[in-house]
């Protein structure tokens, strides 16, 4: 409802009491109505700076905000004296609360839905970062985070909230989106007693949106509905609870509706939070057991463990026991992440803290890993932990061989950090010496790479990404194979097993038939197809993991025109009918342009390969044969016609044997030459083959 009314300035003044002195007000100039500096807005539609401003001014004594207006006198918000209240808390973050005013939390959502952002205005409402420090997207600390929106490492923040007059501390966890990162998702919600799932209002619920729903009702989470960005002119709110409530079954009635990028709704979401999420239990008198969910390597201290305590109480200078690796340390450091570490002299169960304590190795101290008291050992370890297992391996060259040891330093340090990454030296007759990694997945992959390439300035080929295979052999053995070299031979193995996933497709209608020949082309098994609203529907295919590491998301993303979302889990392994292409030129084999591919599509990759070679390879004074071979089988082939010298261009007539006298003394020549001659093949030239191997894989 708009309010005809002539604004005056907004003016801050400096009161000796912190109250609120109506008399005080002193009459200012009218504003130009073509230049209005301000105008007053409900609280929660301020700006993140305006509120920044306005907290600091507060908390500094300043006297409040008086704004005139002719004949109204604004008033303040109704959860403004308890978002006062809590930024003045948010000073306070090392007193200790009892656990039954604990509440610990992680905020669930699909890539974009502005779960980083709302993260951002939590921290600042509550006054954990002081406004001249707040930045977007604060707790993802990487600049390949902040450039492509997308949380890689998780963060945990310890925010004190005052709720009717009374403090809470919540411990906010900051989780990956990303499926190449479940666990480390699933560890972070066992850590946790709920979960905000936030989806966006315009969007409605994407494939990751219930990939992280699932992993939280398996830990058994109070979830809270929250609907983002409410604030755009394409939100339908009411939608995407019908959405919510059909699909994932979850009461949508007191859904609430914010956005974190105007600051509406904020303060409703605080109180949701501890109104409706579980406190922890009050378990500080049993044995030490605290969760591991997250760890990285520090320079000066070495480990750094990210911990929730489940039960009893860890103090500084406690011998520590890590019951899944074994090792034990003395912890010369113990605190809370608020979200900066704050040294703190002990820890109760139901905190999120950290600890430091020596440890030179990420391995000894892996996410999901229990930490007990090494004199009073808890009897049973926390379910859950397993061990990161890589999927999708690719080979690493430096472009510039002199940089070899400069590569295997950086995967090094990377690996320090990152204990999932895996890598073994390599040797290839075409790219020199090397690495072969094991990731988690594609994005995994793309990141390292990404990385060693900014912070280490290094130049780097990389292989097609390939997956684990199983080979059965004849004797009883079964083989993991993860590069096409160590395959072997086809008289001694008996089948080839690949791993499959299960893919769930979430699409607008109008783009099922392209998906469903996606999958198909693809080797898909079809499962199931459900409408989970009356337009989108949810397809479930099996896929071999082969499939996937290509452009299979980027062909998914353009037949969709960007509408479809997708997320896949390993389901296992199943035998194929697969077999290795082998890539000869001049009939010797070329090693790193062997390939493992199913029989079905042996043919069109074995063709393509040998096309593009042609295309590339320079002439030699040799005819040259490029062939795609089975064993001894060709299946494809191309030649690459010589370099003809003219030697009949000085005979100017005369007997014709002379002629042919000259012609059969140049083949006879160039039999000899390619029966010694070797083919260079460039380096550019399996750049683009490797890159040609991405596309028709």
């Amino acid at each position: 409802m708009a309010i005809a009314a002539e604004f005056y300035r907004l003016e801050l003044l400096l009161a000796p009491n912190p109250c609120f002195n109506s008399t005080a007000i002193v009459p200012c100039r009218p504003l130009n109505s073509s230049r209005t500096e301000s105008v007053f807005l409900h609280r929660n539609c301020l700006s993140a700076r305006k509120i920044g401003l306005l907290h600091q001014k507060r908390r500094l004594g300043f006297g409040g905000v008086r704004c005139q207006v002719t004949g109204i006198q604004p008033k303040l918000a109704p959860s403004d004296a308890e978002i006062e209240l809590s930024a003045r808390a948010g000073k306070d973050r090392l007193s200790k609360v009892p656990s039954s005013n604990i509440r610990n939390f992680c905020i669930i959502a699909h890539i974009d839905h502005g779960k980083s952002t709302l993260a951002d205005k939590l921290l600042q409402i509550t006054g954990t970062v002081e406004s001249r420090e707040m930045k977007e997207q604060f707790l993802d600390n990487m600049d390949l985070e902040r450039e492509r929106g997308i949380t890689i490492k998780l963060q945990a923040a310890r925010m004190r909230y005052m709720h009717r007059n009374e403090p809470y501390c919540l411990n906010l966890i900051d989780t990956p989106g990303h499926v190449d990162f479940s666990y480390e998702v699933s560890r972070s919600l066992a850590a946790c007693e709920g979960a905000l799932l936030v989806v966006d209002a315009s969007q409605g619920v994407e494939a990751q949106t219930l990939a992280n729903v699932y992993l939280a009702l398996e830990n058994n989470l109070e979830i809270i509905p929250v609907l983002n960005k409410i604030d755009l002119p394409g939100a339908e709110p009411d939608r995407v609870s019908r959405e919510i409530e059909e699909i994932v079954g979850l009461d949508c009635s007191e859904a609430i509706q914010c956005s974190a990028k105007e600051g509406i709704g904020i303060t409703e979401i605080l109180n949701a939070i501890v109104q409706k999420i579980p406190r922890p239990q009050d378990t500080a008198e049993r044995p030490l057991r605290a969760l591991i969910f997250d760890s990285y390597y520090d320079a000066y201290r070495g480990v750094i463990v990210y911990f929730r305590l489940i039960d009893g109480t860890l103090r500084k200078g406690d011998r520590i026991f890590f019951m899944a690796s074994g090792k034990d340390y003395y912890a010369d450091e113990v605190g809370v992440l608020s979200p900066n570490q704050l040294q703190v002299e002990e820890l109760y169960a139901g905190e999120v803290g950290y600890l430091s304590a020596s440890i030179r190795s990420v391995a000894d101290a892996r996410v999901g890993d229990t930490i007990t008291h090494y004199s009073r050992k808890a009897e049973q370890s926390l379910p859950g932990y397993k061990e990161a297992t890589p999927m999708v391996f690719c080979g690493l060259f430096p472009v510039d061989a002199d940089q070899f040891h400069e590569l295997r330093d950086a995967l090094d340090k990377l690996q320090l950090n990152d204990a999932a990454l895996k890598f073994e030296p390599e040797t290839s007759s075409a790219m020199g010496f090397g690495f072969r990694c094991g990731f988690l997945g594609l994005l995994h992959m793309e990141i390292v790479q990404e990385r060693l390439e900014r912070e280490y300035n290094l130049s780097l080929i990389t292989t097609a990404p390939s997956v684990v295979y199983r080979v059965n052999c004849l004797n009883g053995d079964t083989v993991e194979c993860s590069n096409p070299s160590l395959l072997p031979e086809p008289g001694n193995r008996r089948s080839i097993e690949e791993p499959f996933v299960k893919i769930e497709m979430l699409t607008p209608k109008e783009y099922i038939g392209a998906l469903m020949e996606l999958a198909q082309d693809r080797r898909g098994e079809f499962t199931e197809m459900k409408f989970i609203t009356e337009s989108r529907a949810s397809i479930t295919y099996r896929l071999p993991l082969a499939e996937m590491v290509g452009d299979f998301f980027d062909q998914l993303k353009s037949k969709s025109k960007g509408y479809a979302s997708m997320e896949y889990s390993v389901i296992g392994y199943k035998e194929s009918d697969l077999i290795k292409l082998d890539i000869q030129i001049n009939g010797d084999l070329v090693e790193p342009l062997s390939t493992i591919v199913h029989k079905d599509k042996a043919y069109p990759v074995g063709r393509a390969l040998t096309q593009k070679l042609k295309e590339l390879i320079p002439r030699q004074m040799f005819k040259i044969p490029i062939q795609a071979c089975i064993g001894s089988k060709v299946i494809a082939s191309e030649s690459l016609s010589a370099i003809r010298k003219d030697v009949l261009a000085k005979c100017y007539g005369g007997d014709i044997t002379r002629k042919k006298k000259l012609l059969r003394k140049q083949a006879e020549g160039k039999k000899r030459m390619k029966s010694i001659g070797k083919v260079d093949v460039p380096q550019e030239a399996f750049m683009a083959v490797l890159k040609l191997e991405k596309e028709v894989l």
